[in-house]
């Protein structure tokens, strides 16, 4: 199950740019056709500039008249796993396989192209893979702040904590991380 239930198709942006910038879409595709042969970044700053376009509203006419239909790229979890390398899905895996045995209630769903767990509607942790790390996000800045001494080894950022590729899962860490965001969720 895919956890944001908004439409991901770069459509669903159309309604509102025709009514925002006042001209129909078939204006800005002729516009897109005209500035073709520039480069992604370019286009965005091209429709910014000269347009007044929001970030995502250039974003969705760039990419839709690139040939992408949709913001999303995975369904599952799983997709996600196959495409990071096998020592960082493992750590993944590790990572949330560590807070649902202490928590089943939270769902592992695909929220925003990253893995995160939730309950409800609400979002008690995620995990994002970069080339060379791995972010954490409990979801809170206090959960963040509170347990940030105990993290004097790992990269600690303003809403992320980065760990190694290969990092040694550090359970108590992470359920208490988690104990912590359900009781503010609550």
């Amino acid at each position: 199950m895919v956890a944001n239930q908004k439409d991901p198709s770069r459509e669903a942006h159309f309604p509102l740019i025709e009514k925002k910038y006042g001209e129909p879409m078939s204006y800005w595709f002729d516009v897109m056709a005209e500035i073709a042969d520039q480069k992604y970044p370019e286009q965005i700053a091209y429709l910014r500039e000269n347009h007044g376009f929001s970030q995502s509203h250039a974003n969705a006419v760039v990419m839709y008249s690139r040939g992408s239909k949709s913001t999303q790229r995975f369904n599952t979890p799983s997709d996600y796993y196959k495409t990071l390398n096998p020592k960082q899905a493992k750590t993944i895996r590790a990572i949330f396989k560590t807070i649902t045995t202490k928590y089943p209630e939270l769902e592992l769903v695909i929220a925003w192209n990253q893995p995160m767990l939730r309950i409800g509607k609400d979002y008690v942790f995620g995990v994002s893979a970069a080339k060379n790390h791995i972010l954490l996000a409990p979801w809170s800045k206090e959960v963040l702040a509170k347990f940030t001494p105990k993290m004097k080894d790992l990269d600690v950022k303003k809403k992320t904590i980065g760990v190694p590729n290969d990092w040694a899962v550090d359970e108590k860490l992470l359920q208490a991380m988690v104990k912590a965001r359900l009781a503010e969720i609550k």
